[in-house]
């Protein structure tokens, strides 16, 4: 039995279908913190109407390579959509950026983005706008009502999987079918 202190750092949670909110249902999010004090993940496979040019105009920063200009844009959650962050591969040396686990790390300084226009960024990265955050206890309710499934994360399903194909190929990892979830929980 897990232990309800256990870190979701570097794990996903699944939305079940439990989840009826728009902006969570379907998603899966990538936790980047979990204490006793409350969590913050970034929903990874939700795009936005924007595309990379669009954050560059706004900033000020130019970028010539259309490749780069047109790279989605994703919705981290509904927690200040005003942020931005970098969820990425090499660990740089940026201002603003940790590391969440090995091979994955965040970033919210403008460094970065002025690096990705002019072709030095991080090799795998995601931008991405707002986040979802959880008071003190409350994810810890939210997976004991079964609105989330946890799964094992990696640079591959975040970077490399099409955003549309996140969900599915994180929930396909837990090795059973989406039709044998209850919908409500029980207690003994």
């Amino acid at each position: 039995m897990i232990q309800q202190t256990a870190s979701l750092v570097d794990k996903c949670l699944i939305a079940t279908p439990a989840i009826k909110d728009p902006i969570f249902a379907s998603s899966l999010v990538y936790m980047c913190e979990h204490s006793e004090h409350g969590s913050m993940g970034l929903v990874v496979n939700h795009e936005t109407s924007q595309v990379l040019e669009d954050i560059f105009d706004q900033l000020d920063i130019e970028c010539h390579d259309e490749i780069i200009n047109n790279q989605p844009v994703f919705i981290g959650g509904p927690v200040q959509l005003e942020q931005g962050f970098v969820l990425h591969s090499d660990p740089g040396n940026w201002q603003n950026s940790v590391e969440v686990s090995s091979g994955i790390n965040l970033t919210s300084s403008i460094d970065i983005l002025q690096a990705i226009a002019g072709g030095k960024g991080p090799e795998d990265y995601l931008v991405i706008l707002g986040f979802s955050g959880w008071a003190s206890g409350q994810l810890e309710s939210e997976l004991q009502q079964n609105s989330w499934l946890t799964s094992a994360c990696n640079p591959d399903l975040l970077f490399h999987e099409k955003p549309e194909d996140k969900w599915q190929v994180a929930f396909d990892s837990l090795g059973f079918d989406l039709s044998s979830l209850s919908p409500v929980s029980g207690n003994a």
